[in-house]
């Protein structure tokens, strides 16, 4: 069974479409990179998925439960219950600025989860760890590096335990330098095998990473299919002229 089912999801912003049909099923392991071009609905739809866009019209089941069921939503508390499987990494990291690195991790556990504070601690070590970042445990955000930033950003979605990682556009306000210690945990999370669906402009990290490649153009999906079918032989005139002009 998918982990995640969506169905003729729809979007507007008054008469302005944004999503348009779009339908698509996430199986558990699965790495999904969705590509296309800026102003595509790429980002609508992830965050629709987290309840931070709502949706017009369609459905969204995660886990076999009902997010949003043709366009009518859940009530709050089966919302904020389906919501908490998810965790989301934003583009420009959401970090707090005057909690240091390893507050920046423990405030959700603590806040939502009630959780003891030697587990959050360590869990929170253990994290730091995993992404090469132990030493900075009581920095500020303002002395780290973009890469840096973005990597305390995964490792603080990874506290609540969630189920699914929303990447959105994960590298796209990094160096290329930088960009690559992002894609490296990203890669190490792949392997062990989290459920990942990640908006994305790298068509390496496409290519090599995910299992299921979606294009997306003017608010639709185009095409999708396996990094290999879909690089090597795109069906559609939209996904040739684009992959054209990204692949270079």
């Amino acid at each position: 069974m998918a982990i995640i089912d969506i169905s003729n999801l729809k979007k507007s912003y008054g008469q302005v479409e944004v999503l348009r049909k779009i339908s698509f099923e996430v199986n558990k392991n699965d790495v999904v990179a969705i590509i296309g071009p800026s102003g595509s609905g790429k980002s609508t739809l992830l965050r629709s998925l987290v309840y931070l866009e709502e949706v017009n019209g369609g459905s969204i089941r995660v886990d076999g439960e009902d997010l949003v069921k043709d366009g009518v939503y859940s009530k709050p508390q089966k919302i904020k219950q389906i919501t908490s499987k998810m965790g989301m990494v934003f583009q420009h990291f959401n970090l707090f600025p005057h909690l240091t690195v390893k507050e920046n991790l423990e405030l959700a556990p603590k806040l939502v989860r009630k959780e003891s504070p030697l587990e959050i601690q360590k869990r929170s070590e253990e994290l730091l760890e995993k992404i090469g970042l132990a030493n900075w445990a009581t920095s500020y955000p303002s002395t780290l590096s973009g890469g840096q930033k973005q990597r305390v950003a995964i490792a603080r979605a990874l506290m609540m335990n969630p189920e699914i990682l929303l990447f959105d556009e994960p590298t796209s306000a990094l160096d290329p330098e930088l960009t690559e210690e992002v894609l490296q945990v990203m890669k190490k999370l792949a392997e062990e095998q989290m459920t990942m669906i990640v908006v994305t402009h790298e068509m390496g990290f496409a290519k090599e990473v995910a299992n299921k490649v979606i294009f997306m153009d003017k608010g639709e999906i185009i095409e999708s299919g396996h990094p290999d079918e879909l690089f090597l032989h795109p069906q559609h005139e939209r996904t040739k002229s684009f992959l054209y002009r990204n692949l270079k």
